[in-house]
């Protein structure tokens, strides 16, 4: 069972309509027991950095994520926020992130009036390292809205970048651990393909 963590920050009704529509069995929990079960995780984020640390630490799922993450290395797939959150840190907030990753969120700073901030709308990927998780994915664009974006330290660990003012790490990898910046519930058949591709995982 794929379970989507509820922890009051993310798009997780569509998250599991993506999966659905793919004819993939998903769940939407923040429940302990069943977060256990599970045998791969999504964890989703809309938001502020502190805020959805804050939320994960008072319902407890730090603990449970670090077992199942670290020590039963299930697979976990970090979206938007939620790949954030699986680094060390971020410039967004004082709290330490979730640490999986070695790097950092940064904030979108230019100097060319032109380049917005967020970062919104389809934008192409470039894949850095083959992995079972990109397949069928080569020239693809998904969806972004970010205002922060992530440096791995670790070339290894880094999966896929994005042009936006300059190269910033789109996807990021670890063993079992895998986070994307983009929106893949919005990214249509792409996104269909990313989420096929780590439920096989």
């Amino acid at each position: 069972m794929i379970t989507i963590i509820d922890y009051g920050l993310g798009n997780v009704g569509s998250i599991k309509n993506m999966f659905k529509r793919i004819g993939i069995q998903s769940q939407i929990t923040s429940d302990h027991e069943k977060i256990n079960q599970s045998n791969k995780i999504i964890l989703p984020g809309v938001g502020a950095f502190d805020t959805a640390m804050t939320e994960l630490k008072e319902k407890g799922l730090i603990t449970v994520l670090n077992k199942k993450v670290i020590d039963n290395k299930t697979p976990i797939l970090g979206i938007c926020l939620g790949m954030q959150l699986l680094l060390e840190n971020s410039e967004e907030g004082t709290l330490p992130g979730l640490g999986y990753i070695k790097g950092n969120s940064r904030k979108f700073h230019f100097q060319d009036s032109d380049m917005r901030i967020p970062h919104m709308g389809w934008n192409q990927i470039n894949i850095k390292k083959n992995h079972s998780i990109t397949q069928g994915l080569e020239k693809s664009k998904f969806y972004f809205v970010h205002s922060y974006y992530v440096e791995v330290e670790e070339e290894k660990e880094r999966l896929m970048t994005t042009h936006y003012g300059s190269d910033f790490d789109s996807a990021i990898i670890k063993n079992n651990i895998f986070g994307v910046q983009f929106h893949p519930e919005k990214s249509h058949k792409f996104g269909m393909q990313l989420f096929k591709n780590f439920s096989q995982l």
